[in-house]
């Protein structure tokens, strides 16, 4: 066999249940073309209460709704992280302004 090949384990979207909250986690790494996201469904999610974690956002470029809250974590060392919160809502400057 040639070529790459693809972890049969790597899932795009997980699904997590928590106490009165659906928690979705995305993981869009692999994603070579934003309009991946849009053939995959996820719109239908999006559109749906609950939390949704997103890795590699930017792969889905601007068809993701915009972040409540973006964590940028920095490798410094092999054991030091810099981790960055910015808010891009309201609601995401509520939970900023409740840690």
């Amino acid at each position: 066999m040639q070529g790459r090949i693809k972890s049969p384990t790597y899932a795009v979207v997980e699904p997590h249940e928590a106490p009165n909250l659906s928690i979705w986690h995305f993981d869009f790494y692999r994603f070579d073309d934003p309009r991946e996201w849009e053939d995959a469904g996820f719109r239908d999610i999006f559109a749906n209460p609950g939390l949704k974690v997103a890795e590699w956002p930017e792969k889905a470029a601007a068809l993701t709704p915009p972040a409540d809250l973006a964590i940028h974590i920095e490798a410094m060392d092999d054991t030091e992280r810099k981790v960055t919160l910015h808010a891009h809502t309201a609601a995401g400057r509520a939970l900023l302004q409740g840690l």
